[in-house]
């Protein structure tokens, strides 16, 4: 990695959980030069603007809480093992999501709705990205027979709506019973998927 690189990889690192806190239009230029110690200059050499780094650091959020579940997933076969690995991550994981401002997902898409509109593209794209992961792995269990037929893209948007529902109550009420009471909900569900 170039010397360029890693100044960009630690300014997205380090103004990652700050974007995900204060919201991507409630950071500033300020919250930027804090977290990573860097000039603005330094950021502004590095990012053509501060919807940049939004958008980078986004993709970053993004994939660090998608990533582990997905790569834990790869080692399941059964598709219903793998719905319930996926909420199992909800469920171990709540307490660091919620200590870095809660979910990228869910706090971007808010934030995005009606202003950043490359930021919306992304959040937009990482939902439809995450509902596809969800349609093929039911379509998977529905062709080996692991689960019954259904339709998919509901039951992935019912499952995507609870569970980012549920980290929306149980953040900002303070009480994570919520998520995972809801969790169990949908795990009760899956379960009876089964064939």
């Amino acid at each position: 990695m170039v010397r360029s690189e890693k100044t960009r990889q630690l300014i997205i690192e380090k103004t990652a959980a700050v974007f995900n806190k204060k919201g991507y239009t409630g950071t500033y230029l300020s919250d930027l030069t804090e977290a990573t110690g860097l000039s603005k200059g330094s950021i502004y050499g590095n990012f053509k603007d501060k919807n940049e780094v939004a958008t980078e650091v986004f993709k970053y959020n993004y994939q660090q809480q998608a990533g582990q579940v997905y790569e834990k997933m790869k080692l399941v076969e059964r598709s219903d093992e793998k719905l319930l690995l996926f909420l199992n991550h909800y469920k171990t994981e709540y307490i660091p999501i919620f200590k870095n401002g809660g979910c990228a997902i869910l706090n971007t898409a808010v934030d995005s709705d009606d202003g950043n509109k490359p930021l919306k593209t992304e959040v937009t794209n990482a939902l439809k990205n995450w509902r596809n992961k969800l349609e093929e792995i039911l379509n998977d269990g529905i062709k080996k027979e692991e689960i019954r037929d259904l339709d998919v893209t509901l039951f992935a948007n019912k499952m995507i709506a609870l569970i980012e529902g549920s980290i929306l109550l149980a953040k900002t009420l303070e009480e994570p019973q919520i998520l995972l009471n809801n969790l169990e909900s949908i795990e009760l569900e899956i379960k009876k998927l089964r064939t």
